[in-house]
């Protein structure tokens, strides 16, 4: 078939591109428009085989082999196919597993049945060596590409560079049309609509409380505070560089007699839909709370049906969206929309039944991966803040970052 097929290693084509731009090959130096990448390898591939492309394999790691918001992005491009191998731990270090047998299996097979004329690999696994000898053996065009190494040298296997039909180096000019180092402050994708709410979360500080002197140190000492020596030698908690009070810190606050916090100007603390800033009562919810459905009451299971290929195929995975797809299908199934404006008053409180259906509905979307099974920090505010902007658009009301 006079066709042309790319198969990309994702782990060396950004981890080159991270080397080259950012000295690192870590690729969370960098930023990447997906879209332009793939539009990009096209291109080049149609025109260096002038044969049209049938597809581009896109070949990456993911821990437990669960789709990351990137590769839910991609695999719903035109052309494109996702394959994904693990992605494992070892001496502190991520580790791919399984990715070079699923290329060398795609690239034996797609030669094999004469899927094919050309095929370019990029990569610099001298592994594919043996499936590019067999490519070449069934009268496949075999076309290698690299990225441009950062000290000039090659960044690929030499046995896969001599036996390569045709050989093309990703320069920088191209590379940087998709790719940005983040200290160079280049973002390639759209930037995110602003935010203010979860800007004003992260960037509030500790109460006052967490600074104040304390006799002695507590046996449970949260988790963003620190303790210190004062020059009188007592024990001085102060606050560390990283983010902002948990419930658990205000809670071990309380705990020890610290005078009740003051709200910090211009933030609400959403990490907990229990504990937070906002003067509510914490020792039980609203009454008006266990009258409300969830989602799941709500679907039937047609709809759960249409609801799974949404997600498939048109969710990207942005915690932010993840929020708002779970209210925008809550709010539309609800027979009474008296219910609605309940939980509008309980802002920013999620009622417990919701919320905890919420953050298990944003797990499949892969926000769990490298966080012990927990959703990271930033991710549940900008869970949270997409969920309340949703009822907020509904309900005609604005909650200010502060508070309801």
């Amino acid at each position: 078939m006079d066709r042309c097929i790319v198969l990309v290693d994702a782990g060396y084509l950004l981890g080159a591109a991270a080397s080259l731009l950012a000295g690192e090959p870590s690729r969370s130096r960098i930023t990447v428009d997906h879209a332009a990448l793939i539009l990009g390898l096209r291109e080049r591939a149609e025109s260096d085989t002038e044969r049209p492309l049938l597809r581009i394999y896109w070949f990456d790691g993911a821990p437990d082999r669960v789709p990351q918001p990137e590769h839910r992005r991609l695999r719903v491009m035109p052309r494109v196919t996702v394959r994904l191998g693990a992605l494992t731990r070892s001496d502190g270090r991520w580790a791919q597993k399984g990715v070079d047998a699923a290329m060398h299996a795609e690239l034996t097979e797609l030669a094999r049945n004469r899927a094919c004329s050309d095929i370019v690999l990029v990569t610099g696994d001298g592994d594919l060596l043996p499936g590019m000898m067999a490519a070449k053996e069934h009268g496949v065009a075999v076309h290698l590409w690299a990225v441009q190494a950062a000290d000039g040298d090659y960044n690929q296997s030499e046995d896969l560079v001599a036996e390569a039909d045709e050989r093309r180096v990703l320069d920088r000019t191209w590379i940087t049309k998709a790719v940005r180092a983040k200290e160079l402050g280049g973002v390639c994708a759209p930037p995110p609509a602003p935010r203010p709410e979860i800007a004003a979360i992260l960037s509030a500080p500790l109460p006052e409380s967490a600074l104040a002197t304390t006799a002695e140190r507590p046996a449970a000492q949260p988790e963003h505070i620190t303790a210190s020596a004062s020059p009188n030698g007592t024990q001085e908690r102060v606050s560390a560089p990283k983010g902002v009070p948990t419930p658990k810190d205000l809670a071990t606050l309380r705990a020890h007699g610290a005078p009740p916090v003051q709200q910090p100007a211009g933030a609400t603390l959403r990490w907990s839909s229990d504990k937070g800033w906002v003067d509510r009562p914490v020792a039980a919810e609203p009454p008006d709370a266990a009258s409300l459905p969830t989602l799941a009451q709500l679907t039937t299971a047609e709809q759960r049906w249409a609801d799974r290929e949404e997600d498939i195929t048109t969710v990207g995975g942005d915690p932010y969206e993840v929020g708002q797809v779970f209210a925008r299908r809550w709010i539309g199934r609800l027979a009474d929309q008296t219910q609605l404006q309940k939980l509008s008053g309980m802002y920013p409180r999620v009622p417990h039944r919701i919320d905890g259906e919420l953050l298990r509905y944003a797990a499949r979307f892969g926000l769990l991966a490298h966080k012990d099974d927990q959703i990271d920090e930033r991710d549940r505010y900008a869970i949270r803040a997409g969920f309340w902007r949703e009822i907020d658009q509904r309900t005609a009301t604005e909650h200010s970052p502060a508070g309801p």
